[in-house]
């Protein structure tokens, strides 16, 4: 992903063109949820922490710091929301779907049984989540689970690692799905997951 350790913060580059994804997402789709939405956090954030305490960190450093303060609130929702948004991108490609392999798999079928339980909670818990979030196959340090968080909420502010992510507001579905959020989810998971970056986020983070 695309480096975001400086202020001021970009709107990082899709890694595939808005219409890569279609039938599944619809151009249409991205030009308001990566566009709109994902760019006003971007826009936000750079705003929120000009000539503040915020404005020498990173990314995720920012996340952290901001994490659990109300009086932060607002940094921590468009830091993190730029931080999901980017990762969300990333966890899908053309012609992806199917199944996890190596190291990623092998985990999978240790910690939920089998694969297909995996997938089954995973659009359970997508579907489940009460308003706007996201659900995410996470790495909690000694196995791998599937979390939901709401609104800008993530991972990484409670200690674990995220290494696939379907977001589940509405604008993120609402245009080609309507509100059929599991048929949206079970498409996210057949169709479009991006099972390298997966595996190498896992790779990663049982380093």
């Amino acid at each position: 992903m695309i480096d975001q350790s400086n202020y001021p913060f970009v709107l990082p580059p899709l890694p595939y063109s808005e219409d890569a994804l279609e039938p599944f997402i619809s151009s249409r789709t991205f030009s308001f949820h990566y566009g709109k939405h994902h760019n006003a956090y971007v826009t936000n954030l750079n705003n929120l922490i000009k000539g503040t305490e915020f404005e020498g960190l990173s990314l995720e450093s920012i996340i952290k710091k901001a994490a659990g303060s109300t009086e932060h609130a607002s940094i921590f929702n468009n830091a993190a929301q730029v931080w999901n948004h980017t990762f969300f991108w990333h966890s899908m490609k053309k012609g992806g779907g199917g199944k996890a392999y190596s190291s990623l798999l092998e985990q999978i079928e240790k910690d939920f049984a089998s694969f297909e339980d995996f997938v089954e909670s995973f659009k359970k818990q997508g579907a489940a989540q009460f308003g706007s979030g996201w659900v995410w196959l996470v790495w909690d340090g000694a196995s791998l689970k599937v979390t939901k968080t709401s609104n800008a909420d993530l991972p990484m502010a409670h200690g674990q690692r995220a290494i696939l992510t379907a977001d589940v507001w509405e604008h993120s579905y609402y245009l080609d799905y309507q509100n059929k959020r599991p048929d949206y989810l079970s498409i996210f998971v057949d169709k479009l997951v991006n099972w390298d970056f997966a595996q190498k986020n896992f790779e990663y983070a049982i380093k």
